[in-house]
């Protein structure tokens, strides 16, 4: 029975509908799968992306546990700034040249009481110098206990190098001789009064060193207010110091001559005070807190004040004593006194201070904004209470008014190195300097002191004062090509002095760049 076409033709119509319904239920199944597939592999891929990125954040953990049980390795030394290494540097060739050369032009002497010459910047500008250094450096130990074991460590080195170089036991340069009388060890001297600012301060640093951490608020102050438990410790500082100074009652007080070389060799003399706030020499409470803490034949012998009016006619050049000189010219003083010292700590907290602002201020204008305005204000204000005699400009009494000029001047010289070396890059015209300020302890023990001078002094030719000491100037001249430029007018007053310090930098230099070199 044959087909008609009719129903050929439906049947096959009805074959390819079903051909093309089981191909279109293949594909749908076919990408059911691809799709499923893709989302499987996208999250595996995802998981495994956390697992990555939780292994990276336990690794950055532990490293982070281990910088804080641990203290960076001894070679990892962070770049040096070089502007305040050059700060330093000039600060210890102040020291050699009013050290040797002060007695020939008073004026970069020391003042004998009230007043402010060049030597008289030297002792802040240390200071300062030391309070930059410790916001640089403490940054760098993570470990609180590691942290205090060096300051603890650095300050017993100071006090002990201070008391063998100034407690009387060096007899150098002048006599070859050594050791002291523990009757008249002299306790307090220049390292000393480091070393406790330095103490003091960096534990300071170390309690609040989180701070460090942090980011500034918007507004000129912000910094203040981040470490402003420091800023409150200086304040106890200042008040501390001015409430002695002005309220405690000095009484009369005797001394001995002691000094073989005086007419008044082993008299007593009475000094009558029994008074209140004064500052002038004899009846002033730094001097008081020293007799009574120290005892007076642990003082400083030859104080500054000797070259006052009310001693010397020849002021403020040394000399004889007047006739009717007063009762206390030729009594021990201790500049460096404990209650001097004290006063002493602002100057350093100021300059941990610009070591935060270095730390903090990423752009070399905001750093030199700050610093520039807060010197200016600091070196205003000074002026302003020495002019106005609210408080006198006094380095032995390390007065308020000198804390803010010397801190204000600090301030500004560093200021004008870090535009010199750090912005303009000048940093090849001052490698003397730097080369010094990174060996200061070394080039002040060896220069300033006086040891290399004395090693010089113990070799001589026939007769002992024949020494290789006497010729030392001349041989580190012959190298020099401003030799003979400077011997033309060494024999006024501005020649002697430039020779004397073109003498001793050259032979401060040199000694540094054998220690830069030997590093």
């Amino acid at each position: 029975m044959e087909s008609s076409p009719e129903r050929s033709s439906t049947l096959h119509s009805s074959s390819a509908s079903r051909e093309k319904s089981f191909s279109n239920t293949n594909l749908g199944r076919r990408s059911a799968g691809f799709f499923s597939r893709t989302l499987d592999m996208e999250g595996e891929a995802n998981d495994k992306q956390q697992q990555q990125q939780h292994h990276r954040l336990m690794i950055a953990e532990e490293e982070e546990e281990e910088k804080e049980n641990h203290p960076p390795l001894p070679h990892q030394k962070a770049k040096r700034v070089a502007s305040l290494d050059i700060f330093r540097g000039l600060t210890v060739a102040m020291m050699v040249l009013v050290d040797d050369a002060g007695g020939e032009w008073q004026m970069i002497g020391h003042a004998p009481w009230n007043g402010c010459n060049l030597a008289d910047f030297v002792m802040p500008f240390f200071l300062f110098i030391v309070g930059m250094a410790i916001a640089l450096a403490l940054k760098r130990i993570p470990n609180q206990f590691v942290a205090v074991k060096k300051v603890i460590t650095r300050t017993i080195k100071l006090i002990f190098w201070g008391l063998i170089l100034q407690g009387g036991y060096s007899h150098a340069p002048d006599k070859l001789t050594y050791g002291v009388d523990m009757r008249r060890i002299r306790w307090c001297g220049i390292l000393q009064r480091i070393a406790l600012a330095y103490l003091v301060v960096a534990l300071l640093e170390i309690s609040t060193k989180k701070a460090q951490t942090k980011d500034l608020a918007p507004g000129g102050w912000s910094i203040f207010r981040l470490y402003c438990w420091q800023w409150l410790a200086g304040a106890c500082v200042l008040v501390v110091y001015l409430s002695v100074l002005y309220g405690t009652y000095i009484p009369d007080w005797s001394y001995t001559v002691h000094n073989k070389d005086s007419p008044d060799y082993g008299k007593v003399f009475t000094v009558v005070c029994g008074v209140r706030g004064r500052l002038d020499p004899p009846c002033n409470a730094v001097g008081y807190v020293d007799r009574e803490v120290l005892g007076i034949n642990h003082m400083y012998q030859h104080p500054a004040w000797r070259r006052s009016e009310a001693c010397t006619e020849r002021s403020p050049y040394e000399g004889p004593f007047r006739k009717d000189a007063a009762s206390w010219c030729q009594a021990p003083f201790e500049p460096e006194g404990l209650l001097s010292s004290i006063s002493a700590i602002l100057t350093t907290i100021i300059g941990v201070h610009f070591g935060h602002i270095l730390i903090h201020l990423k752009g070399h204008s905001d750093r030199l904004k700050h610093w520039v305005v807060m010197g200016l204000s600091l070196l205003v204000l000074g002026f302003v209470l020495h002019f106005t005699n609210a408080i006198p400009l006094n380095k032995q009494l390390y007065s308020f008014s000198y804390v803010c000029l010397t801190a204000g001047a600090a301030a500004l010289v560093f200021s004008a190195f870090y535009v010199l070396v750090d912005i303009l890059g000048l940093h090849y015209l001052f490698l003397p300097l730097e080369w010094i300020g990174m060996n200061a302890m070394l080039v002040y023990v060896l220069a300033a002191e006086g040891i290399f001078a004395g090693f010089i002094n113990g070799w001589y030719y026939e007769d002992p004062h024949n020494t290789l000491r006497s010729y030392s100037g001349v041989l580190l001249l012959v190298f020099c090509i401003g030799f003979v430029f400077i011997g033309s007018f060494s024999y006024s007053m501005s020649g002697v002095l430039v020779a004397h310090f073109f003498k001793k930098s050259v032979f401060v230099s040199t000694i540094a760049v054998d220690l830069h070199g030997i590093k």
